[in-house]
């Protein structure tokens, strides 16, 4: 494995589902039917609670906030098992509902399967209201559905293109300087060509490359060129007409476009070495760039294609196993997880934007005048997964137990046209293979 696929790998643990545990839900057999309901139980006693192990410092933080919970009042005990990321959604998969803990962390695309599947309870009337009210608006975007809540997170994510200020000066390109000055398409392409004249091998764009493009990276990285146009991957629970439409092959023919400007980015370095201008890339890689340029990087937006400029977001988040005993005790100890202090220790060690109100206004890089804001301001415009309007950038993948499909097939239309296949072969392709699924398993309705 390359550096710049390993630094994606665990940088973005933080932030997106791994392909390979996605893929494995694609298997998981739908059951929809009555909705999982937990048992209330005392609100005192013991309770288990799974986590994915990932950066030291995110551990780290996890089992400190644990630590303190347990010993700051004599009720509830709380009992952590951190399972290896690389097996964490697999062993959900796996398990037996009746088996899970009675409060386990999940990678946001995954959510809707295991509700689906009978995995995940409501946790609406076992958290406090305080604690769903503090939550960002694109937090619950991601962990809602059909009005209820699944899910909270303790931090988010988001996408944006990194610039070297000096290159980019260099080659007269001016650049946007927020989420009101974003480039067109047409006006990210001629800057691209600006920057080819100046530079010695014609290579001025990292796309993370070597994380490769038929992976959740992929969909979450470049669904926003769809979604941007005005297309998007389902609509009304189907693929065709909406992933193969004028609006997204036309976006994916000038993501085709950019092929000859890509640095492959095989050391992870492209940028940091300042061998390429530009990085569409996410959060997680600020604190290397900062190193690297110091004042000579900047922050810009995904260029819009008529839609207005849009960004992927969502990441891992936390719920109440549908088995549980004592959802009251779940719902206790979520409160307690999700506290300032816990959720500015966990964003302190991953670098990531917070997922609640609170400690997103505190945040040294996401408040007004840090350096990553225009991550938070375009969390703050979340669009959900279905009314993807102009107004509004963050938008949250497809809520439905059927993504694994989703993904796959969009990624490997994406990683096909940047070959150089037909947009709109790969598109209609790819759609056709998701309706399929989505027929042969009643369109994976949650009831």
């Amino acid at each position: 494995m390359n550096a710049g696929r390993r630094r994606f790998r665990h940088a973005a643990c933080t932030s997106l589902a791994l392909a390979l545990p996605l893929a494995a839900l694609a298997a998981c057999g739908g059951s929809g039917g009555a909705e999982a309901s937990a048992e209330a139980g005392s609100g005192k006693g013991t309770i288990r609670v799974w986590a994915h192990q990932g950066q030291k410092s995110e551990d780290a933080a996890l089992q400190n906030a644990v630590k303190a919970f347990n010993s700051t009042q004599k009720d509830i005990k709380v009992q952590l098992r951190l399972i290896p990321a690389n097996d964490y959604t697999k062993t959900i998969t796996a398990t037996d509902a009746s088996q899970l803990p009675d409060v386990l962390e999940f990678d946001g695309p995954t959510m809707a399967n295991f509700v689906y599947n009978k995995k995940l309870a409501p946790l609406d009337s076992y958290v406090s209201q305080r604690t769903l009210a503090n939550a960002t608006d694109a937090a619950k975007a991601q962990g809602a559905i059909g009005g209820k809540h699944y899910g909270l997170g303790m931090y988010d994510s988001g996408l944006g293109v990194y610039g070297n200020k000096k290159l980019l000066d260099a080659a007269g390109v001016k650049y946007p300087t927020g989420l009101s000055d974003d480039w067109t398409a047409a006006q990210f392409t001629a800057a691209l060509k600006a920057l080819k004249a100046k530079d010695s091998d014609g290579k001025v764009l990292d796309i993370q490359e070597g994380n490769g493009l038929a992976t959740e990276w992929g969909t979450y990285g470049f669904a926003p060129v769809v979604w941007s146009a005005g297309g998007a991957l389902l609509k009304d629970g189907k693929a065709s007409g909406a992933l193969d439409g004028p609006a997204a092959v036309s976006a994916l023919k000038t993501f085709q476009s950019w092929k000859p400007y890509v640095d492959a980015n095989t050391d992870g370095n492209a940028f940091a070495k300042g061998r390429v201008a530009l990085s569409w890339v996410g959060h997680w890689m600020y604190p290397a760039y900062s190193a690297a340029l110091g004042k000579d990087m900047v922050v810009l937006p995904l260029p819009d294609f008529g839609n207005g400029p849009k960004t992927g977001q969502g990441s891992w988040a936390w719920g109440i196993g549908a088995g549980t005993k004592n959802a009251k005790a779940a719902g206790a100890f979520l409160d307690a997880l999700l506290d300032d202090a816990n959720v500015q220790a966990m964003t302190s060690a991953n670098g990531a934007p917070p997922a609640t109100r609170s400690a997103l206004a505190k945040s040294p890089l996401y408040k007004k005048g840090g350096p990553l804001r225009l991550f938070a301001e375009q969390l703050a415009k979340p669009c959900g997964d279905a009314h993807i309007t102009k107004s509004c950038v963050a938008v949250t993948r497809p809520l439905t137990a059927g993504y694994p499909t989703v993904t796959a097939q969009f990624s490997e239309a994406l990683n096909s046209v940047y070959g150089g296949a037909d947009p709109k072969d790969a598109l209609s392709k790819a759609a056709r293979a998701i309706d399929r699924d989505f027929s042969d398993n009643a369109g994976y309705q949650i009831r």
